[in-house]
């Protein structure tokens, strides 16, 4: 059963497969829009505590929440939290970063939360095999347009989502989404309403794919 893909905006997606819904980083109010109240999930992930990450309340159907380092099961989906940080500073400025490896039955996922720098080798070597990428592009408190594109290439991914970028919706003096879209050759791209994904549907190379905000 492939994985069904929705972005409510900022850093928040619903992946919902066979097993259970995860719901990553959802968002408060300060952002600029809200959250839809029909939200729900059996998984709840958050990369770190600020207000535009970890706004679990707004999430339904009393979700596990998952919210730092470690190895967890949940209804048949493996998650894997890995300790990484919000700036280049290892921290000092705005603390750590929880990454999560999402494993469904055939599908391995990587929401990078709010990482603020270019992980290290043992971060990469963590993280190999990553068929589906959730990165930040917008700069400001995270890594840019291109720091964003080194990931990428770092990680080799079948398909990158950006995400963490500024609209018309989100007003945090965010980049837009249309230069990491050029850096990666893929300025001309339609939105997608949602994405199907499974390990038979992958493409050969890496592919960026950009979701419509669901509302």
């Amino acid at each position: 059963m492939p994985v069904e893909i929705f972005w409510y905006g900022h850093s928040c997606f619903r992946l919902r497969g066979r097993e259970a819904a995860v719901v990553t980083d959802p968002y408060d109010e300060s952002i600029g829009c809200q959250l839809p109240q029909s939200l729900r999930a059996d998984i709840l992930t958050i990369s770190h505590e600020h207000p535009d990450h970890c706004n679990s309340r707004a999430v339904k159907g009393k979700p596990k929440v998952i919210s730092g380092p470690g190895e967890y099961e949940i209804n048949g989906v493996f998650i894997t939290g890995i300790s990484t940080y919000h700036d280049k500073k290892r921290g000092q400025l705005r603390g750590k970063n929880t990454i999560y490896l999402i494993e469904f039955e055939d599908l391995r996922a990587c929401h990078l939360g709010d990482l603020g720098h270019i992980p290290s080798q043992a971060q990469v070597e963590a993280l190999s095999d990553v068929e589906l990428l959730f990165i930040p592009v917008g700069g400001g408190p995270t890594i840019n347009a291109a720091e964003a594109t080194e990931v990428v290439s770092l990680l080799e991914p079948k398909i990158v989502i950006p995400m963490h970028y500024g609209t018309r919706a989100i007003k945090l003096g965010l980049d837009p989404v249309t230069k990491f879209l050029k850096a990666m050759g893929s300025d001309k791209i339609e939105r997608l309403e949602s994405l199907k994904a499974s390990r038979s549907s992958l493409p050969e190379e890496t592919q960026v794919v950009l979701l419509e905000q669901k509302e």
